[in-house]
């Protein structure tokens, strides 16, 4: 296997992954471990896309019905934790970890936690220390 090429310069970075512009804020992790996926983290990963694609804040590819200059990256990830009581969500740098998250929560997830910097008090299990 060859050894990938290590770039440095930033211009050529930025090309490849324009990702590296965006003023991106947080980044949202939607568990779709087995428990979760069991009681709705689709549905509930989908309710995120939805809403961040409507508002236009999800960063990604336009031609994926997102925008590159979008603030929010939404994910996918295994297990936080939380097995017995998902669906968990996790959003970074805020260190916030929601479980028993519902599709119909996560408009007021985005609205006012990723939007605002308000934590969801009643969805909230824990907040990590920031660093």
């Amino acid at each position: 296997m060859a050894k990938p090429k290590f770039i440095t310069d930033r211009a050529e970075l930025e090309k490849l992954a324009p990702m590296l512009k965006a003023p991106i804020l947080r980044q949202v992790f939607v568990c779709n471990g087995k428990s979760c996926s069991q009681v709705g983290s689709a549905e509930v990963k989908a309710e995120f896309e939805r809403i961040l694609e409507s508002k236009g804040i999800r960063q990604g590819k336009e031609s994926k019905g997102r925008n590159p200059m979008g603030s929010i990256l939404l994910n996918d990830c295994g297990s936080i934790g939380f097995c017995s009581i998902g669906v968990a969500v996790m959003v970074h740098p805020d260190g916030v970890l929601y479980g028993q998250v519902q599709a119909d929560d996560v408009a007021e997830i985005v609205e006012q936690h990723l939007e605002n910097g308000i934590v969801v008090e009643r969805l909230a299990l824990m907040k990590l220390p920031n660093g």
